[in-house]
């Protein structure tokens, strides 16, 4: 019964993170979750609660080295922290679900999905406010295509952001894997206008290779 609550729990968290094409999507968080599950459940099993609570001890920590495997740093930031951090989260519920506290794993994994999902749009809101600072702000238009369209992407993505007159300084590949790849084109430090930005963002995802598409604005320092 752990496991199985374990397993629909890390689904449901899987399924939201596999949409949006991250790094760990249904089957890690599924196999993070249950995997988690089955230790709880053996401690529980042998020792009783004092058992259980040490199995779990090990678990939190374990997770963490898996934690650390998919975050990157790429020059100046950080990527796949929340990658991680729901990682650690479905190791949560898988552990509850093994200590026989289903509802309190449904409530865990309610709360995992609506930071997820809910504060995404409070979050790009904060990314987009112009920046009230004398440092230089720094553009970032983001696309998620398909691996075999990259280079038809990138000159898309140049294309769209010079016919405003908006030069790109470089194009990165945030991510990579065999299903998208991540670019983020980086404009010569100027002041945009967000509503031109958001046009852009429209067109690019009208096109059938491109997944989704964003803008965000950050300083140079």
């Amino acid at each position: 019964m752990a496991l199985a609550v374990a397993f629909l729990l890390g689904g449901l968290i899987g399924l939201e993170r596999q949409y949006r094409q991250r790094m760990a999507g249904l089957r890690t968080n599924v196999l993070v979750a249950i995997g988690a599950a089955a230790f709880a459940a053996i401690g529980m099993r042998l020792l009783g609660a004092e058992g259980g609570t040490r199995i779990i001890s090990y678990v939190v920590s374990g997770i963490g080295f898996l934690g650390a495997g998919v975050i990157m740093k790429d020059g100046g930031a950080v990527r796949g922290l929340n990658t991680a951090a729901t990682l650690w989260c479905s190791a949560a519920v898988g552990a509850l679900a093994g200590a026989g506290l289903a509802v309190e794993a449904a409530i865990l994994t309610a709360f995992v999905l609506a930071g997820n999902t809910l504060l995404r749009p409070v979050v790009n809101y904060i990314n987009r406010k112009p920046i009230e600072q004398t440092s230089e702000a720094e553009y970032r238009l983001h696309a998620v295509c398909d691996p075999e369209a990259v280079a038809d992407v990138r000159d898309l993505m140049v294309q769209e952001l010079e016919n405003l007159n908006y030069p790109v300084s470089e194009i990165e590949t945030l991510s990579d894997n065999d299903d998208v790849v991540e670019l983020a084109a980086i404009l010569v430090p100027t002041t945009a206008d967000p509503k031109e930005l958001d046009h852009v963002v429209v067109a690019l995802e009208r096109h059938a290779a491109i997944h989704s598409a964003t803008w965000t604005v950050g300083t140079l320092g």
